[in-house]
């Protein structure tokens, strides 16, 4: 028996991701990823019941590869890192995210929205918290059938509007570095819309940390720098396929004496 909350895989995927069940609905399985940003549902004969009830996330190997990108420290001088606001759609995701840049000696700031009400408050976050760095994740899906139409997409309209109204609200990409978008999400659409970087220019999925490892690399690196983008690309899981961008300046400040 499945039933909500427990880690399931899917038989005609080859059972080769894993996912956890949020919700039953009418004989319906709804579905979320586990290391990837993607919901998904399906019925009760495709499933498989997985027994292990936690995962084993590679974390700190990600965080050691991003940091090979990043210049070291020096003891006479001082740092001021970007400010971080992460909204994401997914909790458990939110909550690794964050625990992320804790790792990574970063304080963020983390909000729990549902992908259809992130633009709704948008301007109350940015006016609270005044971000450097915006990230508007959750999950997100790519329908082949319906075509090219944005109703072919699950979140991607409302990620674009989350970014239209950030971005009006802050007109400069550099000033308010916008990372958009979440699994197979209208990569077009997004950077259309003002976002710095967003996900997925070959509709493909993003593994969950994928928005982070962007934010980390721009609240490390000095605004007077612009950051390598093919470099900075290659350190998320599925490189140019799954995030795309602009070229970008750092958000850090770099002082003297400390």
């Amino acid at each position: 028996m499945i039933t909500i909350g427990d880690i399931v895989s899917r038989n005609k995927y080859n059972n080769d991701m894993l996912f956890k069940v949020e919700k039953i609905e009418n004989g319906i399985y709804y579905l979320c990823g586990l290391e990837i940003r993607l919901c998904a549902d399906s019925d009760l004969s495709d499933l498989k019941k997985e027994e292990i009830q936690t995962i084993e996330n590679d974390d700190e190997r990600i965080l050691e590869l991003l940091n090979d990108t990043l210049e070291d420290t020096r003891d006479d001088f001082f740092y001021i890192p970007g400010r971080i606001l992460h909204i994401d759609g997914d909790k458990e995701y939110l909550s690794r995210c964050l625990k992320f840049y804790k790792s990574a000696g970063l304080n963020a700031y983390g909000l729990y929205e549902r992908e259809d009400n992130l633009y709704k408050n948008m301007p109350k976050y940015l006016e609270d918290i005044k971000p450097d760095i915006l990230i508007i994740t959750g999950h997100d899906a790519y329908y082949k059938q319906k075509g090219m139409d944005h109703k072919a997409y699950k979140n991607s309209d409302n990620f674009a509007k989350a970014v239209k109204v950030a971005r009006n609200y802050e007109k400069s990409y550099d000033k308010l570095k916008i990372i958009a978008g979440a699994c197979q999400s209208n990569y077009e659409e997004l950077i259309n819309s003002g976002a710095n970087f967003a996900s997925s220019p070959k509709r493909v999925n993003i593994h969950a940390l994928d928005p982070a490892i962007i934010a980390i690399s721009i609240a490390k690196t000095e605004n007077t720098k612009e950051l390598n983008l093919i470099e900075l690309l290659n350190k998320t899981k599925c490189k140019k396929e799954g995030i795309g961008g602009i070229r970008t300046y750092g958000s850090m400040y770099v002082g003297y004496p400390k």
